[in-house]
């Protein structure tokens, strides 16, 4: 479940009293891992995989509570709008948040005595990708909110002279966006602390590719398939699968991987670094990407006509653990996986990935099956592009749901119950289940669509769906099998 996703007064779930709640309920209920998505500022569409930067955190999730225990606002500055309750309205919450974060920051100039050895020491740790970052939006602010290789010609190609100048001119703006990531870190590692104390992991989200609409891609152009108007010549996605009969078209650019291996992978190594930093665990999105990636033309309306181009996920894996000898990864190996991506993962010791949404659609060979797999496995009832378990049941055509039944019986939210059991009952490293399936929800719940451009991302549950039952099952299926 995404941070977006927790209850709360201020239309979107943030890292305030709500989430400390969560983890004592799932303490509570005897779970040790929390899975969430990618942190970072959403753009187009808010999805947390088309972020702004692959470093930075997402300032609505910046809990307003704790700035008036700050003293930066007040309380009377945090009534906030009449949200809905169990649907994150984007544009609304940024709307109202964004102006009282501004006026964080002028509270925090005038107090800059208090923070200020802190906020030092953040930006002499965090000045590498922050600089840059800051800078970043405040150009996008400068130029309506347009993507960076439309920007003035000397901007888009970093010409030092220009972008000194700029860095003079917009500072208010660049100090205002420096300040959101300091506020942002300093109420992350408060509550992943506190959930490593309660004994709970925080497992975080690397997609494999970053948005060309951000600052990753503008400072770092040379490790991407662009041209020399800085346009993507190659884009990523996946061709036709389970989820779409013309593929995936992503839009992503895809990686230079010979110029990345020429820098020594710095950008890649320092991502993992930073995310192995801020969670516990981290699952790499599209594992499969770093052994080959479909790279589609541009210029292409659907996925299907693409090419498999070769990366070096070996190299830059190796390379990594020169300095870190346990690599704290998860490898998501769904789709159209070969024996050379199989090998990548075995190679490294990372646990491999099971749905068992995507166990019954065929015979008892399927490799999603329980009895089909060996323990380096994290299995999921179902994940953020899944249906629910109960949308997905409802969904079924009579062969696959006959086929289901002579392996988990029950209806409706019994049968929820079960099929979580089931993954629990496996022979899988870790079992996980997204909150929807712990509510037992249907498809009005569900997170993504792949392939669907509109009206992802927004479900929230309230705490007034969370009964003692649910904690009661999580803890007995958990004693049950061990786990």
């Amino acid at each position: 479940m995404h941070i977006s996703s927790l209850p709360g007064d201020g239309g979107i779930g943030c890292m305030g009293k709500d989430a400390f709640q969560f983890i004592d309920f799932l303490a509570g209920a005897k779970q040790k891992i929390w899975q969430i998505l990618p942190l970072g500022p959403v753009g187009f569409g808010n999805s947390p995989y088309q972020c702004y930067s692959a470093f930075a955190g997402n300032p609505m999730f910046i809990d307003l509570e704790q700035l008036v225990a700050d003293r930066l606002i007040s309380k009377s500055e945090i009534i906030s709008p009449d949200f809905k309750a169990k649907a994150v309205e984007f544009e609304k919450v940024e709307e109202w948040k964004f102006p009282i974060l501004r006026k964080a920051f002028f509270g925090f100039r005038k107090n800059f005595s208090r923070f200020g050895n802190e906020y030092n020491s953040f930006m002499q740790e965090h000045s590498w990708w922050l600089n840059d970052y800051a800078h970043f939006r405040a150009l996008k602010a400068k130029f309506n909110g347009s993507v960076w290789n439309s920007w003035n010609k000397n901007l888009v190609l970093r010409e030092r002279q220009v972008l000194d100048e700029s860095f003079g001119e917009l500072q208010e703006e660049i100090n205002f966006h420096q300040f959101l990531q300091f506020v942002f870190f300093r109420q992350w590692f408060k509550l992943k602390a506190y959930a490593n104390s309660k004994g709970i992991r925080i497992i975080g989200d690397i997609p494999l590719y970053v948005s060309l609409d951000s600052v990753d891609v503008w400072a770092n152009q040379d490790i991407f398939m662009l041209d020399e108007n800085a346009q993507p010549t190659q884009v990523g996605g996946v061709p036709p699968d389970y989820f779409s009969e013309t593929g995936q078209l992503w839009g992503n650019p895809v990686f230079n991987w010979n110029r990345l291996a020429e820098r020594g992978f710095d950008w890649w190594l320092a991502r993992i670094h930073f995310n192995l930093r801020m969670f516990d665990k981290v699952r790499i999105d599209h594992f499969r990407g770093l052994e080959s990636f479909w790279a589609i033309p541009a210029d292409e309306q659907t996925a299907i006509n693409g090419t498999w181009l070769p990366a070096k996920g070996y190299e830059l894996f190796r390379k990594l653990k020169e300095n870190l000898p346990t690599l704290e990864i998860i490898a998501e190996d769904l789709g159209i996986i070969t024996p050379e991506v199989d090998r990548l993962r075995d190679e490294f010791g990372f646990p491999g990935m099971k749905v068992l949404q995507f166990a019954f659609g065929s015979n008892t060979t399927n490799m999603n099956l329980p009895h089909n797999y060996s323990s380096n496995f994290f299995v999921y009832t179902g994940t953020h592009d899944n249906d629910t378990s109960l949308g997905w049941l409802n969904s079924l055509e009579k062969k696959e749901r006959k086929f289901l039944h002579r392996y988990i019986a029950g209806s409706g939210k019994q049968f929820v119950c079960n099929f979580t059991e089931s993954a629990w009952a496996s022979a899988a490293h870790t079992a996980i289940t997204p909150m929807q399936d712990v509510l037992a929800l249907g498809t009005e719940s569900r997170m993504n669509t792949p392939g669907v451009a509109a009206g992802n991302w927004g479900w929230r549950f309230s705490w007034s769906q969370l009964r003692p039952n649910h904690k009661r099952f999580l803890k007995q299926i958990t004693e049950k099998y061990n786990r």
